[in-house]
């Protein structure tokens, strides 16, 4: 029986490509989003992890372990250094307790629902909790929002169009990340 790691190495190397092109893009849009400040890095290491949770997610509907949790771990810790140096231990805390609000309320989405959420989207909504609740309530509660919008939408398109049927499954990362996406570039726009 593969490992955790060799199952996650399998699933990523078909998307190394994608992950490779998009970093530079993506690390970019991570600067353009934070400042650029002292959680820069922190935001910069959770989109490129995004964008290869994202190819795995539509390619296999799976969010791997050996990915959200060294993410989440990682971004953690920069935030909270980030906290330090600058002396937002306030904004450090916003965004610890955003990691939990969102990925509880993931959580028992779950434990409702069990084949329609995956726990890999409970453990993405703590990393996505954690990185936009350091931004802001709004923000938090706009990533949460969203990604149920965009599914809902793309679910309609794809049953209007016949491409799915009510018992198609969808991969909820993509959206979730795009979501969060969504929140961080409204509120960079917003907020300046």
């Amino acid at each position: 029986m593969p490992t955790m790691m060799q199952r996650t190495r399998s699933e990523v190397a078909p998307v190394r490509r994608t992950v490779v092109s998009g970093a530079l893009p993506v690390i970019a849009w991570a600067v353009w989003v934070s400042g650029p400040g002292w959680a820069t890095p922190a935001v910069a290491v959770a989109a490129v992890a995004g964008l290869a949770l994202f190819a795995v997610d539509v390619r296999t509907h799976r969010l791997p372990d050996a990915l959200t949790y060294p993410t989440t771990a990682l971004v953690a810790v920069l935030l909270t250094v980030a906290g330090a140096v600058t002396g937002a231990w306030d904004v450090a805390a916003r965004g610890l307790l955003g990691a939990a609000v969102l990925g509880g309320g993931y959580l028992v989405l779950h434990l409702l629902h069990r084949s329609g959420l995956g726990l890999g989207d409970v453990k993405l909504a703590v990393l996505l909790g954690l990185v936009s609740a350091w931004f802001g309530w709004p923000v938090l509660a706009a990533t949460a929002v969203l990604p149920f919008l965009l599914g809902g939408t793309a679910a309609l398109v794809l049953l209007a169009t016949r491409r799915a049927t009510r018992s198609t499954a969808i991969a909820f990362g993509p959206f979730m990340l795009g979501g969060a996406a969504v929140a961080l570039t409204a509120h960079r726009l917003l907020v300046g």
